[in-house]
């Protein structure tokens, strides 16, 4: 176990995956120079209960990713932007409110890979799907990115599908807590099986000239 910097968000970070955030708050500006200054990484963690700024500190999700600055720009009255990678899956064992900001006692959460012949035909499923969705995004204009660029991990193709998924922060906490690749896998790959359906029904309609299908990523 070892102690963290936590940053509740409303928002879920996923490892491999980029963050940027604004930081205008004196408790994070305070957390910002103490992991700039020691170069740690603080934990991004999703609100469970509570607001996100100017309130009392807000309850996380025991899950969370841990995130390293990569990038920082310095602002007027000590204010920054910071661009974070996210690393690792963590849980947390106990919360300390003691300070400013949120700091806990955490132990790191790698996935676990129980049954690895699975994987192959999951991680291949989940490619297959991604891709066709990129491919439609693409075809329309949404996105530039060309899915011959997918990552070749099984868990950093489910991370970034998961990532891209245009779903609720709950339903994206829920693949962050999944502990096993199969299921995670799974979980996304059936994400993309019912929006690679829809889009591809937006596409038809759109095409036969339907002015109620508008197409967005939203």
């Amino acid at each position: 176990m070892f102690e963290l910097p936590l940053f509740p968000l409303n928002t879920v970070l996923f490892p491999g995956m980029p963050i940027t955030l604004h930081i205008f708050e004196d408790r994070y500006k305070k957390m910002m120079q103490l992991c700039l200054a020691q170069n740690r990484p603080f934990g991004v963690v999703l609100i469970r209960e509570g607001i996100e700024a100017y309130g009392p500190l807000a309850m996380p999700h025991s899950v969370g990713c841990t995130a390293r600055i990569a990038q920082m720009e310095p602002l007027t009255e000590g204010r920054m932007n910071i661009l974070a990678i996210g690393q690792e899956r963590f849980e947390i064992v106990t919360l300390n409110r003691s300070r400013a900001y949120l700091m806990g006692q955490v132990k790191l959460a790698p996935i676990d890979d129980p049954d690895p012949d699975a994987l192959p035909a999951a991680t291949e499923r989940l490619r297959r799907r991604l891709a066709r969705y990129l491919d439609i995004l693409n075809e329309a204009g949404l996105v530039d990115f060309d899915p011959a660029n997918l990552p070749t991990d099984a868990i950093d193709l489910a991370y970034l599908g998961a990532s891209l998924l245009q779903i609720s922060s709950e339903q994206k906490q829920a693949l962050l807590t999944a502990g096993r690749a199969h299921a995670l896998l799974t979980a996304v790959g059936e994400f993309y099986r019912r929006e690679v359906a829809l889009l591809e029904m937006m596409v038809a309609r759109a095409g036969a000239g339907d002015d109620q299908a508008p197409f967005s990523l939203n």
